[in-house]
């Protein structure tokens, strides 16, 4: 993902495209807020060029039929993310 400007951009070895890392966060985002089978889940990593970003910041949208869309941004990399990060930012 890149942004004309330059401010954001994904990098060729960028962890959020390991299926794997984003499978297991999706897991731990379902079981967190207990949803079924017809809610949609997205996982990105966003690296922001800026020098006043933070870096990585993980990214989970929440996509509930008839409902607005809920994100939930955590200040890593999807490789950094564990269950507990997921429930604090769920939580908050």
């Amino acid at each position: 993902m890149i942004r004309l400007g330059g401010i954001w951009k994904r990098g060729p070895d960028d962890a959020g495209r390991d299926p794997a890392v984003s499978a297991r966060i999706k897991g731990w985002t379902c079981a967190a807020l207990g949803l079924g089978d017809d809610v949609a889940i997205s996982v990105n990593e966003i690296v922001c060029a800026d020098p006043a970003c933070p870096g990585s910041e993980t990214v989970i949208l929440v996509m509930i039929p008839s409902q607005r869309t809920k994100a939930y941004k955590l200040q890593a990399s999807m490789a950094e993310v564990d269950e507990g990060m997921v429930q604090a930012a769920l939580a908050g």
